[in-house]
């Protein structure tokens, strides 16, 4: 009888990462994008505005990444 390892292997553990820094990314930006809406003067929106910019760039990073790790994780996954 084999017992389940709890281990996870550094592919695994890379791939969880990823998906953390999504969701903070996530966060991130709903707190940005209230800050912009509701800031309390126009030098705080544009510094919100200039903040959203940044963290959709890096959310994009994030999700191309997922989306390349996830591939990976497909059985019979061609690897270039």
């Amino acid at each position: 009888m084999t017992e389940p390892t709890t281990a996870i292997d550094a592919d695994e553990a890379a791939f969880l990462d990823l998906h953390a820094q999504r969701e903070d990314l996530e966060r991130q930006l709903s707190l940005v994008q209230l800050r912009r809406q509701f800031g309390p003067g126009q030098v705080a929106v544009d510094q919100a505005a200039d903040d959203e910019k940044v963290l959709l760039l890096s959310l994009d990073r994030v999700l191309t990444q997922i989306r390349a790790a996830e591939y990976k994780r497909q059985p019979n996954a061609r690897r270039w």
